[in-house]
């Protein structure tokens, strides 16, 4: 069997939803223990700018699973309960499938993602970013981090960025799509104020645990802003 990861965008309206979905970060937990395949899982919340975010976005949550295979993933996607209901308090969800193809550093003291397949310059790619902050960091962070996310804002290349995370100010991450490797790296080596911003967590130790993971997508299901999942899918 060859491990897939899979990545749900949940997005929620009303305020009776959005407050079920915020309690699941923590009651989901017992939703999710025993499941066939699923090595791997986390059930995050979202912020309300393209990556790192200070404030929250109580409409958007996403679940973040490491599956045997793709079978038991779909298995769960159409028997489970759990996901049901979730489906059901939802406007709109979307299922990303990915294989992983470059992980550095760790989540939680582990390496969660398997190597299983290669990046190419031309093809579509999905970059997770992640980060546990030094409490004694927190203001040195975020007081410099938000130029990043306002610098993504219409760049060339992607297709589609979240900010979420477990915790909110210091356990935080980033999901986005891009059209290709190539329009990535432009953005991640030549955008001075992710370039600035790279310097700056090395130079002042922000991160207690860090890991910065890129997967190639394979099939989109669902429905997210409007638009069929597959128009997500870059050419």
């Amino acid at each position: 069997m060859s491990q897939i990861t899979t990545s749900t965008f949940f997005k929620v309206e009303t305020s009776a939803n959005k407050w079920w979905g915020f309690k699941q970060m923590r009651l989901g937990h017992d939703q999710l223990k025993n499941v066939d395949g699923l090595t791997f899982y986390k059930i995050l919340g979202s912020g309300a700018k393209n990556g790192f975010s200070a404030k929250p976005n109580f409409g958007t949550y996403v679940l973040l699973c490491n599956w045997e295979s793709e079978i038991q993933a779909q298995t769960f996607f159409s028997e489970n309960n759990f996901f049901k209901e979730y489906q059901e308090r939802s406007s709109e969800v979307m299922t990303v499938y990915m294989h992983s193809a470059e992980v550095h550093g760790t989540w939680d003291g582990r390496t969660p993602f398997q190597k299983n397949a290669e990046l190419a310059m031309e093809k579509p790619i999905i970059v997770l970013t992640r980060a546990r902050i030094r409490f004694r960091k927190l203001w040195s962070f975020w007081s410099r981090v938000g130029s990043v996310s306002q610098s993504l804002e219409g760049y060339e290349g992607l297709v589609l960025s979240i900010g979420v995370g477990e915790w909110p100010l210091i356990q935080q991450a980033t999901l986005s799509i891009w059209k290709t490797q190539k329009e990535m790296m432009d953005y991640a080596y030549k955008n001075p104020k992710h370039r600035e911003v790279v310097t700056l967590t090395r130079k002042l130790n922000w991160y207690k645990e860090e890991m910065f993971a890129r997967f190639v997508p394979y099939k989109f299901v669902g429905v997210w802003e409007g638009k069929n999942a597959r128009a997500f899918m870059p050419e």
